[in-house]
């Protein structure tokens, strides 16, 4: 069996990308209310914050901070993944079981990077809005309903137009690093 090595980082800040199982699929966007309350549920029992989040319709990339003491991600997405399947079930959606009858909605494992510093943080967080325009979905990130680009711009963290226009160069590819 394959031993996955994550970095459990007590109070940590963390980026992760979450994929269902059918990448066809766009049951995310279609029930975004039902993860939205998945994640304000999971919240409720065990604090995190989210830092960044795009729901996109077959996957979603989110950066989360742990309270100081606390690295326990796996468990909080192992109960919005569970959370979320059993809104989607009880929504009338028919979703594929295994030979163990568990749903085969998600990905079994999710990919998580530490955040090491505001740099970090910074880049993680404009791949994370840039996202949308990436797979095609919207010409600007700002277009994205299902964002947190939205929360950035009211607070003034980055412009309204943040993302859009004819500049993107090399050196503003929103987290990718140049090749």
């Amino acid at each position: 069996m394959v031993r996955y090595r994550r970095n459990f980082v007590p109070g940590g800040t963390f980026f992760f990308t979450l994929a269902l199982a059918d990448r066809r699929s766009s049951v995310l966007v279609e029930h975004v209310q039902l993860l939205r309350s998945a994640f304000r549920d999971v919240r409720d029992r065990t604090p995190f914050s989210v830092d960044a989040i795009v729901v996109l319709p077959d996957h979603l990339h989110t950066m989360l901070s742990l309270p100081t003491g606390d690295s326990d991600f796996s468990g909080r997405w192992k109960a919005i993944k569970s959370k979320f399947t059993r809104g989607v079930v009880a929504s009338g959606v028919a979703i594929p079981r295994n030979q163990r009858g568990e749903y085969l909605l998600w990905q079994r494992r999710f990919w998580e990077h530490t955040i090491r510093d505001d740099e970090d943080f910074e880049r993680c967080a404009n791949y994370v809005h840039f996202n949308p325009v990436k797979h095609g979905l919207v010409s600007s990130p700002v277009e994205w309903p299902f964002s947190s680009l939205h929360r950035y711009i009211r607070a003034a963290i980055v412009p309204g137009d943040w993302g859009g226009g004819d500049d993107l160069t090399d050196t503003n590819r929103f987290g990718e690093h140049a090749e």
